[in-house]
């Protein structure tokens, strides 16, 4: 399944890294910024985390949360946020069903290879739950800037 800008974002669940699961449109009332990436502690995985960590209270003082979102256990997120003291939620999808929900699990291909694997993409839901702003393939620098100034935009 593909969504595009406009569509109202899938109510899929949450697992997040305390053990409690949320319903995506438990946020409602508030701007989202779920972002998908491949792997915990991989360079640029670690380097979008910090960068949307860092800028955690500008997000907040706009009015959104963040959550990032792979296929990693909430055990291995866990310590991925001790490693690198991050400030933002993160959600586990080890079943999938996020990704296949957002289009985020796509083959990708590497020296030749064909494999399954997470677009690196961001989506911006509104508070009404509508996705409003999707970024796909993302090149991690300068991204979370980039995702801040389209919620200020809001």
């Amino acid at each position: 399944m593909m969504v595009n800008e406009g569509d109202k974002a899938p109510d899929v669940m949450l697992v997040l890294t305390d053990g409690s699961t949320k319903k995506l449109s438990a946020f409602q009332g508030k701007a989202l910024v779920l972002y998908f990436y491949p792997k915990d502690d991989t360079p640029g995985c670690t380097t979008e985390a910090k960068d949307f960590s860092a800028l955690r209270g500008d997000f907040a003082a706009a009015g959104a949360e963040i959550v990032g979102l792979s296929k990693d256990t909430t055990a291995k997120h866990d310590k991925f946020i001790a490693k690198h003291d991050l400030a933002i939620a993160l959600a586990s999808d080890a079943d999938g069903a996020v990704c296949e929900a957002f289009g985020t699990w796509i083959e990708k291909s590497l020296y030749g290879r064909q494999y399954m694997g997470i677009d690196r993409a961001t989506f911006l839901i509104d508070q009404t739950g509508a996705i409003r702003r999707i970024w796909r393939k993302v090149k991690v620098k300068g991204h979370a800037e980039a995702v801040l100034e389209a919620v200020k935009g809001l």
